[in-house]
C-alpha cells in the first residue's frame, strides 16, 4: 500500500475553494510537475462535489472521463495521479450503509486508476466524541479496498492554529496521539505546520508532531494558495522563502496548495524546486527572478518582477482604480501569454471569494 520511500520528495495538491483549474490546466501541469522535479499530483478540488458533500453520489461521466485522461497524463510522465476524498461527516454515524456507500466510492476511485488516495477530515466539525477512533476505522476500511500505492489522511485539527477550534469545535483531548498511536504505521497524515498557513517550519516543532503522529508528517503547504478572503486579494509570486530544504530529512514529503491562477503558480513552485537543489545557498529574490525568466518572454518577465510587490504585498483592494487600469493596459500587451491573462483577469475582479473557506 505505501510507497517504499518519499521522504524529501514534493508535490502539488489542488485543493483550494473557489475557482477551479480548467482540465487542460491539469493536464499541462504534468510536464511542469515532471520538468522541475514534482513527483505527485493530487486532484482535491474543493468544488468538486463528487468528492466531498455528495460524495456518496458518483462522479458524472464526463467528470470521471477526464478525471482518467490526466490521470494517464501523469502516469505517462512518471509523476504519481492522487485524489482527494472528503467523506463528509460519514464518522457521525459510521454504520454498515455508510461503510457500503465508502466502499462503491473507493472503486471508482480505483477505476482511475490513482496511486496516492487521501482521505481528508478537513472542514468539519471535530468536538464529537471518540472521533479519532471512527476516523481511524475508516481510514482502515479505505485501505482494505484501495488499489493506490500510498494512503495518506487529513486530519480534522492539522495544525495547532486556533482557527480550527474556533471554527470546527474543541480538538479532544490526546485527538493526535490516538491517531498516532492507532492509524497504521503505513498510512501517513498531513500537517500544515503551526498555523493553517504557516510561514516556517521550526524543527522542534515538526520532531514534536512526529512524535505524538509517530510518523513523520507530510507537510500541507498552504503557499501561494489564496482563496481565504484576505488572500484572495493578492496573488503570492514571491518565492518560497522558509529555506524548506532544511526540514527536507524531517519530513516524508511537501506538497504544496497553488492559487486559483494555474499558470501564475508556476512561479513560486518553481523556487521550490530550486529550493530543494540549491540547499543553503538559496536565494528567494534570486530563485524568483529566476522562475520569472525561465517560465515567461523577456519582456513580460520583466514587468512581473517590477509588479510583484504590488500584486504581492499592496494587493487588488488597495489599488486605485486608475492603477488598475494601467496595469491591466500594461499585461494586455501580451494576452498571448496565459501568464498575462491570469493577471488581467485577476485585476478585473474574476477570481472571486468563495465563503465556503472558513479557516482565515
Amino acid at each position: 500500500m505505501n510507497i517504499q520511500s518519499t521522504d524529501g520528495q514534493f508535490g502539488v495538491v489542488e485543493g483550494f475553494f473557489g475557482r477551479s483549474w480548467t482540465w487542460k490546466d491539469r493536464k499541462d501541469y504534468a510536464s511542469f510537475c515532471h520538468q522541475h522535479r514534482y513527483t505527485y499530483y493530487i486532484y482535491a478540488p474543493k468544488n468538486d462535489v463528487f468528492l466531498r458533500r455528495r460524495w456518496t453520489e458518483p462522479w458524472p461521466i464526463e467528470t470521471k472521463i477526464n478525471i482518467q485522461k490526466i490521470a494517464v497524463a501523469y502516469e505517462t510522465l512518471g509523476v504519481k495521479f492522487g485524489v482527494g476524498l472528503s467523506p463528509y461527516e460519514l464518522y457521525l454515524d459510521l454504520n454498515k450503509d455508510g461503510l457500503n456507500k465508502l466502499t462503491r466510492k473507493i472503486r471508482e476511485i480505483n477505476d482511475v486508476p490513482c496511486e496516492i488516495l487521501c482521505i481528508l477530515f478537513d472542514d468539519m466539525r471535530g468536538d464529537i466524541p471518540n472521533i479519532a477512533e471512527t476516523q481511524i476505522n475508516i481510514v482502515h476500511h479505505v485501505a482494505e479496498i484501495s488499489t493506490a500505492e500510498q494512503i495518506i489522511m487529513c486530519p480534522t485539527y492539522y495544525s495547532y492554529d486556533p482557527v480550527l477550534e474556533k471554527v470546527f469545535g474543541k480538538c479532544p483531548d490526546k485527538y493526535l496521539e490516538t491517531i498516532g498511536m492507532g492509524l497504521d504505521k503505513n498510512v501517513d497524515v498531513f500537517w500544515t505546520g503551526p498555523e493553517v498557513c504557516s510561514k516556517e517550519y521550526p524543527e522542534e516543532h515538526i520532531l514534536e508532531v512526529t512524535q505524538k503522529l509517530q510518523r513523520k508528517p507530510v507537510i500541507w503547504d498552504n503557499y501561494p494558495v489564496n482563496d481565504g478572503a484576505k488572500k484572495s486579494n493578492f496573488l503570492h509570486l514571491m518565492a518560497f522563502e522558509n529555506h524548506p530544504a532544511k526540514i527536507k530529512n524531517l519530513i516524508k514529503s511537501h506538497v504544496v496548495n497553488p492559487m486559483n491562477q494555474g499558470w501564475l503558480s508556476r512561479i513560486p513552485l518553481f523556487t521550490l524546486s530550486d529550493a530543494y537543489q540549491t540547499g543553503d545557498d538559496y536565494s528567494p529574490i534570486y530563485s524568483f527572478k529566476k522562475a520569472c525568466n525561465a517560465l515567461c518572454e523577456k519582456k513580460l518577465s520583466d514587468k512581473i518582477i517590477e509588479d510583484m510587490p504590488t500584486f504581492n504585498y499592496v494587493g487588488l483592494l488597495n489599488l486605485k482604480f486608475e492603477d488598475k487600469q494601467d496595469l491591466i493596459r500594461k499585461y494586455q500587451r501580451h494576452t498571448q501569454s496565459p501568464y498575462a491573462n491570469e493577471i488581467i483577469d485577476w485585476l478585473e475582479g474574476q477570481y472571486t471569494f468563495d465563503p465556503a473557506c472558513l479557516t482565515e
